[in-house]
């Protein structure tokens, strides 16, 4: 059994065990001679491993009138493949005392599985057959359920739930028509139903190839015996040259003007959105950026509760705050939410979260306000690298997007790294009202003209 394209030869010579400061766990890497970079961690705390492959196809990839292909076929790999019957995949993992998942963003697809160390060749034989043996096993009937399914779970999550298009709605005003981010990973309707089994099928072939895909493998194991495995089950599966990139990403930091965009909905309360584009994941400036949006308004100890929700007390608390996110190929947005308490008038509350944002220039951020952000992110980095299938998807992570696994020691010490005047200088340089995207909602008793969107510069 196993996937059926033709073979390409063996496996390179792993390099050394590396052992990394804020990563103290051995990284071994090999690459195979199709392509597939197969990195692994070993831990032998616990007899589990987490099989993860991030391959290196997200929305971004998507042209014109393919928009949602990479996240539907995300569910399309859980249908069967060549020697895998439909549900099969699932059945068998979880049967084995495992479990698994699959998500998409703009950058990537990941699957990954979770096992009893045990079972580490079922789970690499369960991904190298649906790399290799997808499309035979490609249906009309699967694609049109897994269309359906799809475009249910676009209702269920954005369409049907208050205030669930803000990301639909924040992506066009953050990039300009024609920008790899422009649109989101659940795709329109319109493309979605359009989209013809051949489609789909190049989709796979063009993509799906071992040559575009980091397999990383942490926990109860070794770097000879995966390496082993690997060749055993990837090591058939042809390359494809000449995979097409994604558009470039490059765009203005700040953007060039702001735009702003109000919608009437069936929301509970008047809500605002301010958004702007930053450096992309991975930068120092991006760096900054974390630590920033952490103190502007990461938990109760942050200004934009302290202020707003605690102080003023013109924001509800449970619905305030900012965040980066992780995109990597192209400026990142930072976004900063929060709804109106009762009977505070809506440009009360946007005044107070300019101000706010502000007042990180003016008043820059005290040793208290920086020492805290650090312990949270501090905290939460731990927490992800604690387990591994955190570890296993933080090391695909850094292969995929910066060609090392090893890099993923760097994030802690940069962000520790973060001074006061980094903040000061990335509020200064990146937050200005000029460069803004406002995104408000009201309720539909507070029927008001909606503003046409503008797209950003």
């Amino acid at each position: 059994m196993g996937p059926g394209r033709c073979k390409i030869g063996g496996v390179t010579s792993p390099t050394a065990p590396v052992a990394t400061t804020g990563y103290p766990w051995p990284i071994e890497t090999t690459r195979l001679a199709n392509g597939l970079r197969v990195v692994v961690s070993e831990d032998r705390t616990a007899p589990v491993v987490c099989v993860n492959l991030w391959y290196d196809v997200g929305s971004r990839h998507e042209p014109p009138g393919q928009t949602g292909f990479a996240h539907l076929f995300e569910h399309l790999m859980f249908e069967g493949s060549e020697h895998v019957k439909k549900t099969e995949h699932m059945r068998l993992v979880q049967g084995n005392g495992g479990s698994l998942n699959a998500t998409t963003n703009p950058d990537r697809t990941n699957y990954f599985e979770t096992m009893p160390s045990e079972h580490l060749e079922l789970a690499l034989w369960l991904e190298a057959d649906r790399m290799g043996g997808l499309v035979p096993a490609l249906t009309q009937e699967t694609l049109d359920n897994q269309r359906e399914v799809v475009k249910n779970e676009r209702r269920q999550r954005y369409e049907n739930v208050p205030y669930g298009d803000a990301w639909l709605r924040l992506l066009p005003l953050l990039y300009p028509q024609g920008h790899p981010y422009h649109h989101a990973t659940i795709g329109s309707m319109e493309d979605l139903n359009a989209a013809a089994l051949e489609t789909f099928q190049a989709f796979h072939q063009q993509y799906y190839a071992p040559n575009n895909c980091v397999l990383t493998v942490v926990g109860d194991t070794t770097g000879a015996e995966v390496f082993a495995l690997a060749e055993k089950y990837f090591g058939s599966i042809a390359a494809v040259p000449d995979i097409p990139p994604a558009p470039d990403g490059t765009l203005p930091i700040p953007a060039g003007a702001a735009s702003r965009e109000t919608v009437t909905a069936a929301v509970p309360a008047p809500r605002i959105y301010l958004s702007h584009r930053t450096h992309p994941f991975g930068t120092p400036g991006y760096d900054a950026v974390t630590v920033l949006a952490t103190v502007l308004g990461n938990g109760r100890g942050s200004r934009l509760y302290q202020r707003l929700a605690d102080g003023a007390r013109i924001a509800q608390p449970d619905y305030i705050g900012s965040y980066g996110v992780d995109l990597a190929h192209a400026p990142a947005p930072l976004i900063v939410t929060a709804t109106v308490k009762d009977g505070v008038p809506l440009e009360k509350l946007e005044q107070g979260l300019s101000d706010v944002i502000r007042s990180l220039v003016d008043e820059p951020i005290s040793s208290d306000e920086l020492n805290r952000a650090k312990a949270l992110l501090t905290t939460a980095w731990w927490r992800t690298v604690s387990t591994v299938g955190g570890r296993a998807d933080t090391l695909g992570r850094y292969t995929t997007q910066f060609g090392d696994p090893a890099a993923a020691a760097e994030r802690l010490p940069r962000w520790q790294a973060v001074t006061v005047e980094d903040v000061t200088e990335a509020a200064r340089t990146l937050l200005a009202p000029e460069s803004r995207v406002t995104l408000i909602y009201l309720p539909e008793e507070n029927q008001s003209e909606d503003t046409q969107p503008e797209e950003a510069a």
